[in-house]
């Protein structure tokens, strides 16, 4: 969580001023400091020049006024004009390098764009070769976004100042995408607090899928709607926009036939732009015609581009979040994750219905494998036999590692017999799968409980299916009982590792 912590004070730094020096100055302040850095700069685009020009710096000696680098020259200028971070982890036989500071030995450049204009570049220097590992390289990349969307704000303010309103409320609702990082939670504050900030009715938000269609993930407003959440913006809508998918487009969304708003008379669609990738659309909506002034169109394009970035964070975090919850050896999550997601299946059970089981499943004669092929035939053992339990399950079921042999399933919205019908599908899966190594047939004893006939809480389900699984492992295993005390017989006698039928 340290690095959730580095962005959170990353961003309410770059976001706390608006005076552009104020700005970049904390920027740099955040790399030495954060990122043990021995020279950093920012440079700012000079388009009349075509060149790059030094505007804060540290760690260097070399005057301002004549630090400066050619667009496309060096890793700063080829960072900017391939709009991507540049890394030479050795500047020393690195032919694009410009040898300004000759205690250099790696450094990394990342461009600071704005809806996909580069505006300047944020250069990191070591005196060590090969200072950047992957995960420092994401982080400063993720940093990066945030830098630039307070030059942004900074270069805004002192542009338009009677637009010093909307600045305030753009700045409120950066502040609280830094504190916000579950993704739902973000977009749903968001949609709730721009119609109270600026002259919008309606607020919806898409994000890409896998497949790269728009999704609708969150809405609010008082214009009836022919979309839901989870529902895919209709191709009709989507070719109306600029097909460059990067630039805000401004129409009625009366005329067009997939509009997701059919009261409004006004809509501009803004693309959610991160280091050049669209990854969603914010799309707002009035019921009066020819509502939006440019200045509106720049606020709102300046939350597009917070919303943009605050999204990837959410979702950087939740990754590191995934990987605290996965199991390191079988890739299935781990108990701490099933006890969580447990208790909301249960709790969204109570309130909806639909029920919600658990398995609880112990691979039979696990510690013999160990003890006749070693444990790291046994630890394939564990990966292959989760992974069966993935392949015959549903998305929205929850495999997880419980210990040791042992694993748990969470089954929303499944009861009775069709808990038993899965658990007896994993049994099947498992016993005519063939293990490579282990000469005997591998099978699993599983117990069944579920929600709310054999308990109301979380540990009293698990201690059901716990016991329903010892019966099972009591009565020869290779076998299903349920909670009831219901056993439900095996396929067919198969040869256990020791010889006797189970």
């Amino acid at each position: 969580m340290q690095r959730v912590a580095i962005l959170y004070d990353a961003s309410q730094a770059v976001l706390s001023t608006f005076d552009l020096d104020e700005v970049l100055n904390q920027v740099l302040a955040i790399v030495r400091d954060y990122f043990h850095l021995h020279h950093g700069s920012i440079l700012l685009m000079d388009d009349d020049k075509k060149n790059l020009v030094v505007r804060a710096q540290f760690g260097n000696e070399i005057p301002m006024e004549d630090f400066s680098v050619p667009f496309g020259k060096g890793i700063s200028g080829l960072s900017a004009k391939a709009r991507r971070p540049i890394y030479s982890p050795d500047v020393l036989n690195d032919q694009r390098y410009i040898n300004k500071i000759a205690s250099t030995r790696s450094e990394l450049a990342i461009p600071l764009m704005v809806r996909d204009e580069v505006v300047g570049v944020l250069d990191c220097q070591s005196d060590l070769p090969a200072f950047f590992d992957n995960e420092t390289v994401d982080l400063l990349t993720l940093f990066a976004t945030q830098a630039s969307i307070g030059l942004q704000n900074a270069k805004l303010y002192s542009q338009v100042q009677r637009r010093a309103a909307q600045l305030e409320a753009i700045n409120a609702i950066a502040k609280r995408t830094t504190v916000e990082l579950d993704l739902k939670e973000l977009l749903d504050r968001l949609c709730v607090q721009l119609p109270q900030s600026f002259p919008v009715e309606s607020v919806s938000i898409f994000l890409r899928d896998e497949d790269g269609d728009l999704v609708l993930r969150a809405q609010q407003g008082t214009l009836d709607t022919k979309l839901k959440i989870g529902d895919v913006l209709p191709h009709s809508f989507a070719c109306t926009m600029h097909e460059d998918g990067r630039r805000p487009f401004i129409g009625n969304p009366a005329t067009c036939p997939g509009g997701c708003f059919p009261g409004g008379r006004s809509e501009i669609c803004l693309p959610l732009v991160s280091f050049g990738e669209n990854i969603g659309l914010l799309v707002c909506t009035t019921t009066r015609e020819h509502d939006f002034v440019n200045n509106d169109i720049q606020a709102l394009e300046s939350v597009a581009d917070i919303l943009a970035t605050a999204t990837q964070n959410a979702r950087y975090v939740d990754r590191v979040r995934q990987l605290a919850y996965r199991d390191g050896l079988t890739g299935v999550f781990n108990r701490r994750y099933f006890e969580s997601r447990l208790v909301d299946e249960i709790t969204r059970a109570a309130r909806y219905g639909g029920g919600v089981s658990v398995l609880m499943i112990d691979i039979d004669h696990f510690k013999k494998i160990n003890d006749d092929f070693g444990h790291m035939l046994g630890d394939d053992v564990l990966r292959l036999a989760s992974s069966i339990f993935v392949r015959n399950l549903r998305k929205v079921d929850i495999v997880c590692r419980y210990g040791g042999e042992e694993f748990a399933v969470v089954l929303p919205a499944t009861q009775g017999a069709s808990a038993a019908a899965v658990a007896s599908k994993l049994r099947r899966a498992v016993g005519n799968n063939h293990f490579p190594g282990v000469p005997y047939p591998v099978t699993v004893s599983i117990g069944v409980a579920e929600f709310p006939t054999n308990g109301i809480s979380r540990d009293d389900i698990v201690r059901a299916a716990d016991a329903a699984l010892y019966e099972a492992k009591e009565a020869g295993r290779n076998r299903v009982c349920l909670a009831n005390g219901e056993a439900l017989s095996t396929a067919e006698s198969t040869p256990g590792p020791t010889g006797q039928q189970v």
